[in-house]
């Protein structure tokens, strides 16, 4: 694997710090700028949608620029929000700077996994791409963490700061590994082709797979800490102990996914929908022991970053020569199944199901998710079973012309 790959992962360290920390500081921003709780939620939200926004809308204006400069640019911009974070005088600017951190969130992951297949060979795509979200899964497992503590220690501008400084490495460490044909040679789809490729109903069902899968995941994750308390009976306080095997069973998920990927990538995907879907039917009995709820929030993890790279790549596959900004717009679906997840998560919990509810509304997603991935794989097989006119001549339907052909 290309060192290459390295630079990717630094800059998915950052993004996915910074995108999860502000849950942990919220108790802190809100009494330094005196707002409520609830209103410095809107800070997620805020990020959330600039994810959603610049995904596909930054993937389309970079589209005729080298994929090289693109990534060093975003991960400037990245730099630029979380700075402003950590000076933002009050609340409005804080809202404004989290939305511009968003931004190039999804492009950054979409455009790094158009660069980090082309660098390695056919049979290590997948690999090549779970190696990068390996940033993204660690910063779950190490990067909020600390820079949550920074943050209650320090004070939460700090943690921006410390972000700041890692977006600062990022953009560096892009400069020095990306190989320099990278910084040269523009995308020959240019925007015509990149938009041409939205197009496609198979590229919509991949990412409607993408949606209806993570959204499995977040309609449980959601409400993972009242399951963790009042089911299982854990004190709050070992709630962060308990989201970091999440986030190991993540990069375990991940890791392993892009392997399986790599042999078959649709299989990988398959199975992982289907282990998704049985993790949760699972968990009202699991959360009802101590054990049993860390081993499923573990489970949780694997099962459901195990299908990270396989929808990523099947996203790619069926835009084919024009796959970045696809590629961006599948970061934009996953925001979309944070979002649309912990609704759906939210509903169950207020029709007062109980506490474990949401985990099966998220198992009844996954099932969606592998029927919309096995109506891709349906339109795939019919487009290419569909015979053209000369193999319709060819097969004996003109009988006259057949002989002609096979002369």
């Amino acid at each position: 694997m290309p060192l290459a790959l390295l630079a990717l992962a630094v800059g998915a360290f950052g993004i996915g710090t910074t995108e999860f920390v502000m849950m942990g500081l919220l108790p802190e921003v809100a009494n330094d700028l005196g707002v409520s709780i609830p209103t410095a939620g809107h800070l997620v939200s805020a990020y959330a949608l600039g994810v959603v926004i610049g995904a596909p809308l930054l993937a389309a204006v970079t589209a005729h620029l080298p994929r090289r400069t693109v990534l060093i640019g975003l991960m400037g911009l990245f730099l630029a929000g979380n700075a402003l974070s950590a000076f933002a005088p009050d609340y409005h600017w804080l809202v404004a700077a989290r939305f511009l951190s968003g931004l190039p969130h999804g492009a950054f992951f979409g455009v790094g996994a158009v660069v980090a297949t082309s660098m390695v060979a056919p049979e290590r795509k997948a690999r090549s791409v779970s190696l990068m979200f390996l940033g993204l899964t660690v910063a779950n497992v190490a990067g909020v963490p600390v820079a949550t503590l920074l943050g209650q220690h320090l004070g939460w501008r700090a943690a921006f700061l410390g972000v700041s400084a890692i977006g600062l490495a990022a953009m560096a460490s892009l400069a020095l590994l990306i190989p320099r044909a990278e910084a040269h040679a523009a995308p020959a789809a240019g925007l015509r082709g990149e938009l041409a490729a939205l197009r496609s109903l198979p590229v919509w069902l991949a990412l409607g797979t993408t949606v209806a899968g993570f959204g499995a995941l977040f309609a449980a994750y959601s409400y993972v800490t009242p399951m963790l308390t009042d089911s299982a009976g854990y004190a709050g306080a070992d709630v962060t102990l308990l989201l970091a095997l999440f986030g190991v069973g993540a990069t375990v998920g991940n890791l392993l996914g892009g392997r399986l990927a790599d042999h078959a990538m649709r299989g990988t995907l398959f199975g992982g929908l289907v282990a998704l879907a049985v993790v949760l039917a699972l968990f009202p009995l699991l959360m009802s022991t101590a054990w049993g709820a860390a081993l499923a929030v573990t489970l949780l993890g694997t099962a459901a970053f195990a299908t990270g790279s396989p929808l990523q790549l099947m996203v790619m596959e069926k835009a084919a020569g024009a796959p970045s900004l696809a590629s961006s717009a599948n970061q934009a679906a996953f925001n979309l199944a944070n979002a649309g997840g912990a609704w759906i998560g939210g509903l169950a919990l207020a029709a007062g199901f109980g506490v474990t509810s949401p985990a099966l509304a998220g198992a009844a997603l996954a099932v969606l998710g592998l029927g919309v991935a096995g109506a891709a794989h349906a339109v795939d097989r019919r487009r290419f079973a569909a015979p053209t006119g000369r193999e319709r001549v060819v097969a004996g339907h003109v009988p006259q012309q057949a002989e002609t052909v096979r002369r």
